[in-house]
């Protein structure tokens, strides 16, 4: 007789194990990510022979924002890159804004930060860093000039 009750205790207690588990699961809300304290995502430069005018150069979109690096071009060769958050054209300051130094080094933007002429931007490869380690988050983008990245704008988000 005892060994007919205890596959039914064991059969009743995984039940309420599992009933118990499924209400735990349902009682706490899904809780959201916060973004990353650091980020960088990288673009390729646009090829030769594109098409006169602002060309898209590369997208790139999460729930936290939207990022566009778009290029002005004249006679087959991108002149000028520049970045786009959200629908907004950055033009930024000349001087990079203050960012944590561990982030730059993180994501290999060699620290004093080098800086491309105001009002252009070139270069073989594009980053934007995105620091929100300290104070307002800060997205920076970058133009790779030989092996250093160089600094051409930054808005705070």
């Amino acid at each position: 007789m005892l060994s007919a009750r205890l596959p039914s205790q064991r059969l009743l207690s995984a039940a309420f194990l599992l009933a118990g588990g499924i209400a735990a699961l349902a009682a706490t809300p899904a809780e959201a990510k916060d973004p990353p304290s650091c980020a960088a995502i990288s673009f390729r430069s646009l090829p030769n022979g594109a098409p006169d005018g602002e060309q898209d150069a590369g997208l790139y979109k999460s729930r936290f924002g939207k990022i566009e690096v778009k290029a002005d071009v004249k006679g087959g060769q991108a002149t000028n890159y520049y970045m786009v958050l959200n629908g907004k054209k950055v033009d930024g300051p000349a001087n990079p804004p203050k960012m944590s130094d561990a982030c730059l080094k993180s994501k290999h933007v060699k620290v004093p930060v080098a800086k491309q002429t105001q009002g252009t931007c070139t270069g073989s490869r594009f980053r934007v860093v995105v620091d929100r380690s300290s104070g307002k988050p800060v997205a920076a983008f970058f133009g790779l000039q030989g092996e250093d990245w160089a600094y051409c704008s930054a808005a705070t988000l």
